[in-house]
């Protein structure tokens, strides 16, 4: 379902809140070319850092590489280009293609090597540098819990970027740990509602 060269969403933070198995579904499949926009890849062999070992990322957007040695060594030499992104820069970008800006104003890397080629906005006196929308082609997300007809729940820090990834892409793939009769999740507690999910893959156990 995922072709080379997508342009994928990931959701997590270190691992944590990350789709593990359908990482490894890349990875066995020997996906290619894939743009990956994600907090960061977190340390080898360990959530996104399998696409980064298995070859399968040729542009990464992100927020730091600081713990993967292996991201830093493929950057260094040319396999992967990377764009970092100050890390509310990063979600204000993906949540702005979600709700449908423009673009986001923002006073971060003014001023620094991040403000070269990009369009700057005055706004009362305060310089700002436009920030274009992150949107993908898919969105992979995990949850906590999913019910038959895709409302999402997250569990405490795994929530992280995965409700607003599925804002912005268009089809989204969630992995939830289990798959529960509608009304089992509290509506308080849905933070993606169903209308956002094409598809449901259960995590395997």
């Amino acid at each position: 379902m995922i072709p080379d060269g997508s342009v994928l969403l990931i959701g997590g933070f270190m691992g944590v809140g990350s789709p593990h198995r359908l990482i490894d579904a890349l990875v066995a499949r020997g996906a290619k070319g894939l743009t990956v926009v994600a907090n960061d890849t977190a340390m080898p062999g360990h959530g996104i850092a399998k696409l980064v070992t298995a070859g399968a990322i040729s542009r990464l957007v992100t927020s730091h590489i600081g713990l993967n040695p292996e991201t830093q060594a493929k950057m260094i030499a040319g396999e992967i280009e990377v764009e970092l992104v100050p890390q509310g820069s990063l979600v204000e970008r993906i949540r702005a293609a979600g709700v449908g800006l423009g673009g986001i104003l923002t006073p971060t890397g003014l001023g620094t090597e991040v403000e070269d080629g990009k369009p700057v906005v005055e706004v009362d006196g305060k310089r700002f540098l436009l920030e274009k929308p992150i949107k993908g082609d898919f969105a992979l997300i995990a949850a906590h819990r999913a019910d038959y007809v895709g409302n999402l729940g997250y569990s405490l820090t795994a929530h992280n970027f995965n409700p607003i990834m599925a804002l912005a892409a268009a089809t989204v793939i969630a992995e939830p740990d289990e798959i529960v009769p509608i009304g089992v999740i509290p509506p308080d507690a849905v933070k993606t509602p169903g209308v956002l999910v094409d598809h449901l893959i259960e995590r395997a156990r």
